[in-house]
């Protein structure tokens, strides 16, 4: 299922318009990266999860 929800990169507003109806600002998808057994960057970044837990 796709989403039609955008956030302005701008102003920091969700709308479901491309430029932001209250500033005119760029807006982008706000759906997070699918997920995929062969991440090729898993290992570094479970890696600096990890660090950023221990400070």
């Amino acid at each position: 299922m796709k989403t039609l929800l955008r956030k302005c990169s701008s102003c920091r507003e969700y709308t479901l318009k491309e430029p932001c109806p209250k500033c005119g600002g760029t807006t982008f998808m706000t759906m997070p990266a699918k997920y995929s057994p062969e991440d090729r960057y898993g290992e570094y970044r479970r890696r600096l999860k990890n660090e950023m837990k221990g400070t």
